[in-house]
């Protein structure tokens, strides 16, 4: 089923239920109200098709469970962009509002993501609206740990920034020469995108897909990335980083990736087992029956391994308190978490949480 045909079929059903995950879901969620916010300065003469190709991930991973990502578009001047193709997009705010942004958001937002994230989307003639004001936003940015991005010819308004130095950059085939000969000292990079650290760079087109896909994979899981590939009819990439879990997440039947991907886009609020049956459009029988014969186990016993699995890397690998990781895989009895806890991995989680400060 097409992601057009389940949002026709949403007003069309009388009991209200729905075959595929969060048909009436909002299609634009406000900056604030997700879990991440990814800010894209539009260049005039942008390329409509990277765009697209850059939201439509995000915003159909926001079908499978809460509200995990918003964007916000955002302009030099805060005026509307004329994309490549002669259409006119309104923007939500100018680029120098990251700057003062990022200081509120320094104070406390909860449990979302603050970490400014932005990404330029650009394509003819980048260089000329281009200016001194917008080059020392990006420096600003980028010494405050900012997440910068670049696409199509946008890693030229990153590289004459001075943000690009020690990564590998990849862009648009076409633009490879002149990049090399006005940016000797960088590497480009044949990979249609690069992802290191902080910086990220990309051909743009469909390349901008693969891109997203990974960053909802390193957040959420591989179930999630390939099941929002498959909703929008995209084969992911086949290359060197491919994990080994999206390996064996390809070969299982559609029912069951669904399912796990909501249980990844819910961990820390976790869903009771008939609304992660309906989300992802199986009966809790055939759903209970597929897991049995894929994994040994019920879907409620997935689903507890899962966020266990979770809170095991959240301890070991940060300075959160056994309660903080407990909270954000959905326990709100501390009693519990550590007895389920205990049962998985035959140790308490203080346990775990004293070597994670030890390994650092």
């Amino acid at each position: 089923m097409s992601d057009t045909a389940s949002h026709h079929g949403a007003s069309s059903s009388p009991t209200g239920s729905h075959h595929y995950p969060r048909p009436d879901s909002p299609p634009l969620l406000a900056p604030g109200a997700a879990e991440h916010t990814l800010n894209v300065w539009l260049v005039p003469r942008f390329s409509m098709l990277t765009l697209f190709c850059l939201l439509e991930p995000l915003r159909v991973a926001n079908r499978f469970g809460r509200d995990l990502f918003a964007w916000r578009l955002l302009s030099a001047d805060g005026e509307a962009v004329v994309a490549s193709n002669g259409v006119r997009i309104d923007v939500d705010g100018c680029l120098g509002d990251l700057i003062t942004d990022a200081g509120h958001d320094r104070m406390g937002a909860g449990e979302r993501d603050t970490k400014p994230r932005l990404m330029v989307v650009s394509s003819y003639e980048a260089e000329v609206s281009v200016g001194s004001e917008a080059r020392a936003v990006l420096r600003h940015l980028a010494a405050h740990g900012a997440w910068l991005g670049g696409l199509d010819t946008a890693p030229f308004i990153l590289a004459r920034a001075g943000v690009l130095a020690g990564h590998r950059v990849a862009l648009h085939w076409e633009s490879v020469p002149a990049f090399r000969q006005e940016f000797p000292e960088l590497t480009v990079s044949s990979a249609h995108y690069e992802w290191q650290g902080e910086r990220l760079t990309g051909s743009g087109g469909a390349a901008s897909i693969d891109m997203m896909l990974v960053w909802i994979e390193t957040l959420y899981g591989p179930s999630l990335a390939d099941a929002v590939g498959r909703q929008i009819v995209h084969q992911r990439a086949q290359d060197s980083t491919v994990s080994r879990d999206r390996q064996q997440h390809s070969s299982l039947p559609r029912g069951v990736v669904r399912a796990l991907a909501v249980m990844e886009a819910n961990l820390a609020q976790a869903l009771p087992i008939p609304e992660v049956c309906r989300l992802a459009g199986q009966s809790q029988r055939q759903l209970t029956r597929l897991f049995m014969a894929q994994f040994g186990e019920t879907p409620k016993q997935c689903y507890l391994g899962m966020r266990l699995d979770h809170a095991q890397r959240v301890l070991a690998d940060s300075r959160v308190s056994v309660s903080q990781a407990a909270f954000a895989v959905g326990f709100s009895h501390l009693a519990h978490f550590s007895r389920a806890y205990r049962q998985r991995f035959d140790e308490s989680p203080s346990v775990t949480a004293r070597r994670g400060l030890m390994a650092d």
